[in-house]
C-alpha cells in the first residue's frame, strides 16, 4: 500500500478550507468594486481606499444615509460604532447593513420573520422594531470602555431577538486580557476568581454565568477559562438571556468555521461545539440562521429585486449572477 505524504493527505480533507472560502468572498468583492468603478486599496482590491469611503460599501443609498443618521444621533451618548473596517469588502457590519438595512428603511421585516421562524426561533409579537448596534452597560456593569454590543436587535411587545453577524471571522472573539498576556487562561471557576482581572474591576460576567447555570456545565468546569477563546459568545448569549430575549448567529453557510457537514450528514464546527456549553433549559432560545436563508426569503417576497441581486453579486452568493461580472 502506497503511503501518502502530508501534502497528498491534505487534498483528501473532506471539508472546505477556510482560506478557500475567504478567497471566494475576496474575489467577489474585488469584482464588485471594479464593476462599480470604485477606488480600492493599492494592495487589497477587495477593500475600498479609505474608511471615509464606507458609504460606497453600502448597496442602497437610503441605507447609507440611515446609518449615517443613526451614527450622528448617538453621538454624546453610547455610540453607534462604525467599525474601523466598514470600508472592507468583507466587513460583517457592512454585510448586515446591506442585508437587513433595506428591510428596516423600507419597513418590510416580513422576509426576516420568515427566515428566522424557519430557523426555529419565534418572532416577537405586536409592533416590531429593528435596530443596529445594541448595548446595555448595566447587564455586566460595563461602566467604562466599549460595552458588549450586538449587531441587531429585533424587538416586539413580548420578545426580543439579538442577532450577531459573522462573515469571514474565524470564530467568536476571545478575551483581550488573555490575548494581551495579562492572564494565564486558568478557569476562575476551578482556580478562584482572584485570578480574573475582569472580575476584579467589577464586571459581572461570572455572576451572569452563575445566574443562568452556565457554570454548572461540563464545558465551564474544566481547567481552561471558557472566556479565553469564546468571550464574545458567552457575553452575547448571557446579555440576550438577561434581557429575556433569544440569541441568533447570522453566518454564511459556506464558511467552514461555524458549521460543516460530513458526507454522512453529521454536523461539526464551532457552533455545535459551543452549543454543548449551553444549559438545556436555555438551548431553545439560542439559534442560528444563514445569510443564504434570509436571501432566499427576500427573493421569495418578490419585493426587493432592485437590490437583492446586487447583494448576491457582492458576496458571491449566486454563481450564475456572479458570472455577469466577468
Amino acid at each position: 500500500m502506497i503511503r501518502m505524504n502530508s501534502r497528498e493527505l491534505a487534498r483528501t480533507w473532506p471539508f472546505k478550507r477556510y482560506k478557500a472560502f475567504e478567497r471566494e468572498l475576496r474575489d467577489a468583492a474585488e469584482k464588485w468594486f471594479s464593476k462599480k468603478g470604485l477606488a480600492t486599496h493599492a494592495k487589497w482590491r477587495y477593500c475600498l481606499k479609505s474608511l471615509d469611503n464606507w458609504p460606497q460599501n453600502i448597496i442602497c443609498a437610503d441605507v447609507a444615509e440611515y446609518i449615517q443618521q443613526e451614527h450622528e444621533r448617538h453621538l454624546g451618548k453610547d455610540s453607534f460604532p462604525l467599525h474601523k473596517y466598514l470600508h472592507h469588502g468583507l466587513s460583517s457590519q457592512a454585510m448586515i447593513f446591506n442585508l437587513v438595512g433595506p428591510l428596516i428603511v423600507r419597513k418590510d421585516l416580513e422576509p426576516l420573520r420568515v427566515a428566522i421562524e424557519r430557523a426555529g426561533i419565534a418572532w416577537p409579537t405586536g409592533k416590531i422594531m429593528a435596530e443596529f448596534e445594541y448595548d446595555d452597560r448595566t447587564v455586566f456593569n460595563e461602566d467604562s470602555g466599549q460595552p458588549t454590543s450586538i449587531d441587531l436587535v429585533i424587538s416586539g411587545e413580548t420578545e426580543r431577538i439579538f442577532v450577531e453577524a459573522k462573515l469571514v471571522e474565524p470564530g467568536f472573539g476571545g478575551c483581550s486580557v488573555f490575548s494581551r498576556g495579562d492572564c494565564d487562561g486558568r478557569n476562575p471557576i476551578s482556580y478562584g476568581f482572584g485570578s480574573c482581572y475582569l472580575h476584579h474591576i467589577g464586571r459581572k460576567y461570572w455572576e451572569r454565568m452563575n445566574e443562568f447555570s452556565f457554570r454548572e456545565t461540563v464545558f465551564a468546569s474544566g481547567p481552561i477559562c471558557p472566556f479565553a477563546n469564546y468571550y464574545q459568545f458567552f457575553r452575547e448569549v448571557l446579555l440576550s438571556l438577561k434581557k429575556e430575549g433569544c440569541f441568533m448567529l447570522l453566518h454564511d453557510e459556506r464558511s467552514p468555521v461555524f458549521v460543516k457537514t460530513s458526507k454522512n450528514g453529521k454536523e461539526s464546527g464551532l457552533w455545535p461545539f459551543l452549543m454543548e456549553s449551553v444549559p438545556a433549559e436555555h438551548a431553545p432560545r439560542i439559534g442560528r440562521v444563514t445569510i443564504q436563508q434570509i436571501v432566499n426569503a427576500i427573493d421569495e417576497s418578490e419585493r426587493h429585486h432592485d437590490w437583492i441581486d446586487d447583494f448576491k453579486l457582492k458576496y458571491g452568493i449566486d454563481r450564475y449572477n456572479q458570472t455577469q461580472l466577468e
